[in-house]
């Protein structure tokens, strides 16, 4: 499967979660709801999850070669940074603030 779309659908600018993110396999297959998460070397992605009936968070999907979790992961945070960067400079609103819906 080859990723043919990757769509930045939010931006944040505070806080862990820094984005939501939609990618495309082979113009067939989305997953819709990966976040980019800011952790303590840099980003990262999570997928989709839901929370269990005992509390705990499990992934509605995953990749599961960890090659194909690099490949995803390597697209999804290209397009963030590109996104971040166009969002930044579109924008005059103070960055602290800035919550960017791409969608609309």
């Amino acid at each position: 499967m080859r990723i043919s779309d990757v769509r930045v659908r939010k931006i944040y600018t505070t806080g862990k979660m820094r984005g939501i993110v939609s990618v495309t396999f082979d113009d067939e297959f989305v997953i819709h709801d990966i976040k980019v998460i800011q952790g303590q070397n840099g980003y990262f992605i999570a997928m989709p999850s839901r929370k269990t009936s005992d509390g705990e968070y499990k992934d509605i999907c995953h990749p599961i070669k960890s090659s194909v979790r690099a490949e995803l992961e390597k697209a999804v945070l290209y397009a963030f940074n590109e996104a971040m960067e166009a969002a930044l400079h579109q924008t005059s609103e103070p960055a602290d603030d800035l919550i960017v819906d791409i969608e609309n």
